[in-house]
């Protein structure tokens, strides 16, 4: 469950670095530096938001999945009597691969408004 989680998760990171710096420039500082900003606990208040919302649906369903498993994440690493069947984690791995190939091929302006909501909090 923590690794159909973590693909989603560092698929968000990449996204971000990628958008905001350069995805030519993969492993430079400010490329690392960014990549390394985005806060898991940011990244789901930001994909439980109603700003989510207006977004197409290759970064909605994206933003959906990315809540889901990470409750899942949560259950699997701190709850000792959960219990997760085969099957389920399978489904859950198989969903995470198509959501995030569809979010990576999302429209890069959307990208890179949505990894802007991610990184940065605005202020009233």
């Amino acid at each position: 469950m923590s690794t159909a989680y973590y693909a989603l998760f560092h698929g968000l990171a990449e996204c971000c670095a990628d958008e905001l710096f350069n995805r030519n420039m993969r492993g430079q500082p400010g490329w690392v530096r960014i990549y390394r900003a985005v806060n898991h606990s940011r990244a789901q208040e930001v994909c439980r938001s109603r700003e989510t919302r207006l977004f197409p649906d290759e970064i909605r369903d994206f933003a959906s999945l990315f809540v889901d498993l990470q409750d899942q994440r949560h259950r699997a690493d701190y709850d000792p009597l959960a219990v997760f069947y085969k099957s389920n984690v399978e489904r859950f791995i198989l969903d995470a691969r198509a959501v995030l190939r569809e979010f990576e091929n999302a429209d890069r302006r959307e990208r890179r408004s949505f990894a802007v909501l991610v990184l940065f909090r605005s202020r009233s």
